[in-house]
């Protein structure tokens, strides 16, 4: 995947805080698998006045919904390097949550390469470290069907509403088939580890994680690393998204540069 010449960066970015304001620390986020910037609109209300909300809306859904899905994580991650480069400007963090996650720190390593400004920080939840195989059978060659049911088991990824829902739910399956293609065609390759801090997310309840695969996260910087786990399944970064964003916007403010 490439940039088109000239591509608006409103394409990509939603805003659910409102406008940036001076003294803020942008944070930019990354979503789970089939989700859209709508997944964060909620973080609008109770975001802490410090952060300034930029929410990513890839390709295939939400206003986007025409467009083909993007079914591989590194070209997708060169793409986000080069549209969102006005907004990578310090101070600025990376968030992303399961397949956000890689995303985001992919994207910090991509910026690194490019000789670009560091993030603040990199926030990830809800994500094993990538570097870390997936022992599970992979999905996103199952037929309808069993895909479906596979995402439900798993993650519980998909609203009953939804599943209800035939035809809307054939309008979210080629984004969501496609991001998971995306995450189980990924592979890591090591390199130098990023000099920045990484807070590391879990949800109490979320079958999608282990605590060593959080811990795991470690290895990937030389900077200041944290792990906390908050109450909640796979997606606590809805149910506990009070707690998260302070947490959040604490850990920010303490890498926030003195004097």
């Amino acid at each position: 995947m490439t940039p088109v010449e000239g591509e608006a960066l409103e394409r990509w970015v939603r805003r659910p805080a409102g406008p940036p304001r001076p003294g803020q620390t942008r944070l930019v986020c990354l979503p789970y698998a089939g989700g859209g910037a709508a997944a964060f609109h909620p973080w609008g209300r109770v975001a802490p006045p410090t952060l300034d909300l930029c929410t990513i809306l890839l390709p295939g859904r939400e206003a986007r919904l025409v467009e083909e899905p993007v079914e591989r994580l590194v070209p997708l991650v060169e793409t986000l390097a080069t549209v969102l480069a006005p907004l990578l400007v310090p101070p600025f963090a990376l968030y992303g949550h399961s397949l956000g996650a890689v995303l985001a720190y992919e994207l910090a390593r991509e910026i690194r390469r490019r000789g670009g400004p560091s993030p603040r920080a990199l926030i990830v939840s809800g994500r094993n470290a990538p570097h870390l195989s997936d022992p599970r059978p992979q999905l996103h060659r199952l037929p309808r069907r069993e895909f479906v049911d596979e995402i439900v088991r798993r993650y519980k990824g998909i609203p009953e509403g939804i599943l209800g829902e035939s035809e809307l739910l054939d309008l979210l399956l080629p984004a969501l088939r496609g991001d998971v293609a995306m995450i189980e065609t990924y592979l890591h390759f090591h390199g130098e580890p990023l000099a920045i801090p990484v807070h590391v997310f879990g949800g109490l309840s979320d079958p999608a994680t282990t605590d060593e695969g959080l811990e795991a996260w470690r290895s990937l910087t030389s900077g200041p690393f944290t792990l906390r786990m908050l109450p909640g399944d796979h997606f606590f970064l809805q149910s506990a998204r009070a707690e998260l964003l302070s947490a959040i916007g604490a850990a920010l403010a303490a890498e926030a540069p003195r004097g």
